[in-house]
């Protein structure tokens, strides 16, 4: 059921307020028959924006939302009365979320913190009333400015999931078992490939009442930038990651090789990713002894920390977790 909650794509048709139409109008009274232009301003219309919720994991709520509409201005009036503003449109988001144009692919900007508030599209401005117009050679002008139309445009909203480490392996690595081992999270767990088919996210409870956010994102295989296995669909998440934890069991072929093809995935998807801090635990330690561990470091890849670890009896995890945190904390 969790599987079926977790929504990280939305397409949503938005049509923002169209601006309220000036006011032609002259004042009069009893004392003041033929009085000057008082029209009044038209409102604007209503702006549709997307406001973060530390609250929310998922874009659910939207997904069958396929349409936001903003209420339009009102009118200018007498007395240079300006109309009410339209009524803005604010959904609640998650925080990483990205917000794109459909039909350019243009990113628009990232919800990052709690309570940020960002336009996604802008209502139409109001037109100005007959007042503005007036001139020593034009006193009585008979005109006024009509509002400004909405826009109706196709946005993309994606969520990139936010934690301090994000778990990179192959299907079937035991990153699922990590998780639940050191966190309260509680992952679809089974022994066979693709099991996790949607990122779960956890907090590892560390010495005197710190923590730490844990993220564990769907196996990656080879060749999964151009769409094989899960795709790019999730690779994504990887980006909001302040540090990446290499998952790969004892058992694999070469360790060196696998690591190899994780990073690779990692730099065809974006480049950028490769600057992050990275760790590599070796996985299902409880399959091997103390000497074969040893035989297993000289193939180690070179320059980065490296933890022997079995999520079924503990062994190393302990180790594991000061590891990260010194790497999160420089």
């Amino acid at each position: 059921m969790a599987e079926e909650n977790f929504v990280d794509y939305v397409k949503i048709c938005c049509r923002s307020g169209a601006g309220g139409a000036g006011s032609v109008h002259f004042y009069r009274s009893k004392l003041q028959p033929k009085g000057g232009p008082d029209g009044g301003d038209g409102g604007r219309g209503g702006n549709i924006l997307l406001k973060g919720n530390r609250n929310m994991w998922t874009l659910l709520h939207l997904k069958y939302r396929k349409h936001v509409i903003a209420s339009d201005g009102a009118n200018g009036a007498k007395n240079r009365m300006s109309g009410a503003s339209g009524e803005d449109v604010i959904l609640d988001v998650p925080l990483g979320t990205v917000a794109k144009d459909a039909e350019t692919g243009e990113i628009l900007f990232e919800i990052t913190n709690d309570g940020e508030v960002q336009t996604l599209l802008e209502g139409g401005r109001g037109g100005l009333g007959n007042d503005h117009f007036k001139s020593p050679t034009n006193q009585t002008p008979r005109y006024a400015q009509p509002g400004e139309p909405g826009k109706e445009e196709w946005k993309i909203l994606e969520l990139k999931v936010l934690a301090d480490v994000g778990l990179v392996g192959y299907p079937n690595a035991g990153k699922s078992t990590l998780l639940s081992s050191i966190t309260a999270a509680k992952p679809k767990i089974g022994d066979y490939p693709f099991t996790t088919l949607t990122p779960n996210l956890g907090i590892v409870a560390y010495r005197d009442m710190r923590s730490f956010i844990m993220a564990d994102i769907p196996g990656i295989i080879e060749n999964a930038h151009q769409g094989k296995g899960l795709g790019i669909r999730f690779l994504r998440h990887i980006e909001r990651n302040a540090t990446l934890l290499f998952v790969i069991p004892c058992d694999t072929e070469s360790i060196q090789k696998e690591y190899e093809v994780l990073l690779n995935e990692l730099q065809m998807f974006n480049e950028e990713l490769l600057d992050k801090p990275r760790v590599l635990a070796i996985s299902k330690c409880d399959l091997i002894d103390e000497e074969l561990q040893q035989m297993l470091k000289a193939e180690l890849p070179a320059g980065i920390p490296h933890v022997f670890i079995s999520s079924v009896t503990g062994y190393g995890l302990e180790a594991l977790k000061d590891v990260l945190w010194k790497t999160l904390n420089g």
